[in-house]
C-alpha cells in the first residue's frame, strides 16, 4: 500500500487539519465531533442543509460545504457513517428559525444516524426534512444498503435544493424540490480497479486485469456482472442503456450530464466518456442542456467511472445554474 498518509488510523483527522488551512476564510472545521460549516453560518432565515457520510468520497460531502450548496458536513471513518451524536452537533451549529434539510443517501448506517438526529433536533423545536438519495439503478440492495444505493444525484440534490434555500423558499418546499430531484435522477457505474482502505492495507475486492465491473458501488460494492475489457464506446453504452431505460428517459427531455471520475481515472479518459455519453443521448434525442466531467464523488483511488443523468425542467434549471461558491463546484 502506497499512500500520502502519516498513520491509517489519522487519516480523516489529518485531512480535515488541511482543510482548515486551505479555506480558512470561508469554513470552519469542529473537531470531536468533527464537522465542517460554512464560515458564515447560521445564516438568519434559511434553511440550513445538513449532509455528511462515510469518508473517502472527497469532495463529497465537505467540498461541497458553501453558498449555493451545503451548509454543514459530517465526516464519517472511511466508508463508515457518522455517528448521530455527530450530525446532531453538526446540525445543531447551523440550524435556524427556518428550519434543517438533511440530504441523506440510501446506506442503512447514514440512514439511521441521521434519522436519529433529525428526531433529536426536532424534539428540541427545530423543523426538520429528511431526504434519502437512491438513484444507482445497478442493484436493488448491497451490503451497505436496503434498496437501490445513493450515487451522482447526491451532487444534484445539495446543488439544486442548496440554491433554492440560498433563495428563502421554506422548508417544504426546499424537501419537495429535493425529492424532485432524486425522482428524477439516475446513474451507474463501473470499476477498473479496487480501492484501498487504509487502515486496511489491502484491496476491497479483486478483479482481474482484463475485466470490468459493471455497476460497481462507491464502496466497491459489487454489481450487475462482470465483464471482460472492452472499449469506452460498449462500456458507455452498457451503462447508459441501464440509466435511461430505467426512469425511462424519453426522445426529447432535457438533461443535466455528470461524467464523475472514481478517484483513480484520469481526465482526458473521463472526456471520452462524456464524448461517448453525449453521441448515446443524441442517438436517442436526449437533449444535454448542461454538463460536468471530473472526480465529485469518489472512492478513494478506486479507477472507474460512474454517469448521472437528470431529467429537467425549468425551475431545477434555473437553481442549477445559481450561483455556488464551494471549494469543489462554483460559478
Amino acid at each position: 500500500m502506497k499512500k500520502l498518509i502519516n498513520d491509517p488510523s489519522s487519516v480523516v483527522a489529518d485531512a480535515l487539519v488541511g482543510v482548515a488551512a486551505a479555506h480558512p476564510d470561508t469554513l470552519v472545521v469542529h473537531r470531536d465531533p468533527d464537522f465542517v460549516r460554512r464560515a458564515d453560518s447560521p445564516v438568519p432565515g434559511k434553511v440550513a442543509l445538513v449532509s455528511g457520510g462515510g469518508s473517502g468520497h472527497e469532495p463529497l460531502h465537505t467540498g461541497f460545504v458553501g453558498p449555493g450548496m451545503l451548509d454543514v458536513s459530517c465526516p464519517g471513518a472511511i466508508f463508515t457513517s457518522p455517528s448521530a451524536n455527530q450530525i446532531y452537533a453538526a446540525a445543531s451549529s447551523v440550524a435556524t428559525e427556518a428550519g434543517v434539510l438533511f440530504v441523506v443517501k440510501n446506506y442503512t448506517g447514514d440512514r439511521l444516524n441521521f434519522t436519529m438526529a433529525a428526531e433529536w433536533l426536532a424534539g428540541g423545536g427545530i423543523a426538520t426534512e429528511l431526504v434519502i438519495v437512491d438513484d444507482d439503478v445497478a442493484v436493488e440492495n448491497s451490503t451497505h444498503t436496503a434498496g437501490r444505493r445513493g450515487t451522482g444525484a447526491t451532487l444534484f440534490v445539495e446543488k439544486i435544493a442548496g440554491a433554492a434555500a440560498e433563495l428563502g423558499k421554506p422548508l417544504a418546499e426546499v424537501a419537495d424540490i429535493a425529492r424532485r430531484v432524486n425522482a428524477n435522477a439516475r446513474s451507474m457505474g463501473l470499476a477498473l480497479t479496487s480501492s484501498t482502505v487504509p487502515h486496511v492495507g489491502s484491496p476491497n475486492f479483486e478483479i482481474g486485469d482484463d475485466e470490468i465491473e459493471m455497476g460497481v458501488g462507491i464502496h466497491g460494492e459489487p454489481g450487475r456482472r462482470r465483464i471482460p475489457i472492452a472499449s469506452a464506446r460498449e462500456l458507455v453504452a452498457g451503462l447508459a442503456e441501464a440509466v435511461v431505460s430505467d426512469l425511462p428517459f424519453a426522445a426529447g427531455d432535457r438533461v443535466i450530464a455528470l461524467t464523475n471520475g472514481l478517484g483513480g481515472t484520469p481526465l482526458i479518459e473521463l472526456y471520452v466518456v462524456a464524448g461517448e455519453l453525449a453521441s448515446f443521448c443524441a442517438a436517442r434525442s436526449i437533449v444535454i442542456s448542461r454538463t460536468l466531467v471530473g472526480s465529485y464523488i469518489t472512492a478513494l483511488e478506486m479507477a472507474g467511472c460512474t454517469i448521472t443523468l437528470l431529467r429537467l425542467d425549468d425551475e431545477l434549471l434555473d437553481l442549477w445554474d445559481a450561483p455556488v461558491s464551494t471549494p469543489a463546484l462554483r460559478w
